[in-house]
């Protein structure tokens, strides 16, 4: 059922979530440590049975340098310099198979997928996993201090990403899109926030949005995670919302200037619709919200593909090859 505020309240809903004073300062200093480490972006050529599709093995330097693994697709016959999607993913996913994911190389994009470390399906370990109390999954994996975060790994290997993508040869540097959905969405939200170079955003069902709220308004997985953990460790409220404040989606949405897209599910009880729209109405840059009022968390699914592919056109449309 749609358990949220009614459409018309979720349009004027704003997140009572504050930012920290220093926020900017904590990212700002986060992201020049990520950077004293090479970035050292390498493409392995793979051999595949794609006959229109050129897959990459990649790694490159993220959170304190360590490796992590993405796939970049590229169609074969594009015309060069291409337009770049860094695509991230939903909790517990992985980078998978390359032939899983092939919609924005075939329509003419260099696509970035971006594994997520630590979790089941990834092939990257979380190697500044800390040895304190945490729940089950990752959401409260060192929230007892901001700077031990699990997600602030995450979102320093993410911004990473895109200077990645950049220095693949035929990747037009001017022309990225970052984009995910569910905690790829929320992570895309943070990319966008962190960097005012990155020319479009897609945001599908949002997760790490007004955390501390949904934590409260959820049963479902992943938030129950924060709610299990601070129903055992009743002395760590204020750790935890002070951890959380420097990671809310909302924040880094009220800082990104590129073009937004967002779309939500009215009956999702993974990510409430008044966690999504407390990024949209934040956020920073034009945008537009496609509702789907029956959905829960699986969303738009198929039809979202066209409205993606249409708003990245709007925003760096592919050159078409002659005679293709």
């Amino acid at each position: 059922m749609q358990f949220d505020l009614p459409l018309q309240e979720l349009y004027e809903f704003r997140s009572a979530a504050v930012a920290p004073d220093d926020f900017d300062a904590f990212w700002s200093e986060t992201l020049a440590e990520a950077a004293a480490h090479p970035l050292d972006a390498r493409f392995e050529p793979m051999s595949t049975r794609l006959s229109t599709i050129d897959v990459y093995d990649v790694s490159f330097g993220g959170y304190a340098g360590q490796r992590i693994a993405a796939w970049l697709m590229v169609p074969r016959n594009g015309v060069r310099p291409l337009p770049a999607v860094v695509e991230y993913l939903g909790y517990t996913g992985g980078r998978g198979h390359p032939s899983e994911s092939l919609m924005w190389s075939a329509a003419g994009y260099a696509h970035l997928l971006v594994d997520c470390r630590g979790q089941v399906g990834a092939d990257t370990p979380d190697l500044g996993c800390i040895g304190a109390p945490q729940s089950s999954g990752l959401v409260t994996r060192g929230i007892e201090d901001p700077r031990d975060y699990y997600y602030r790994r995450v979102f320093t290997d993410s911004v990473r990403a895109v200077d990645a993508v950049r220095r693949f040869d035929g990747v037009d540097p001017d022309r990225v899109i970052v984009a995910g959905g569910s905690q790829g969405g929320g992570i895309a939200l943070a990319v966008a926030g962190l960097r005012s170079d990155v020319i479009g955003m897609i945001s599908d069902a949002p997760f790490l949005c007004d955390i501390m709220r949904c934590s409260t308004i959820t049963d479902d997985a992943p938030y129950s995670e924060l709610r299990e953990y601070l129903r055992v460790q009743r002395g760590k409220l204020e750790r935890a919302e002070r951890t959380i404040s420097y990671h809310d989606g909302v924040h880094f949405a009220s800082r990104a200037t590129a073009p937004g897209f967002f779309s939500v599910g009215l009956m999702d009880t993974v990510c409430p619709p008044s966690s999504v729209f407390a990024a949209h109405n934040a956020y920073g840059g034009s945008k537009r919200m496609q509702v789907w009022p029956y959905n829960g968390h699986e969303n738009g699914m198929g039809y979202l593909r066209e409205l993606h592919l249409e708003f990245a056109a709007s925003l760096a449309k592919p050159e078409a090859v002659v005679g293709g």
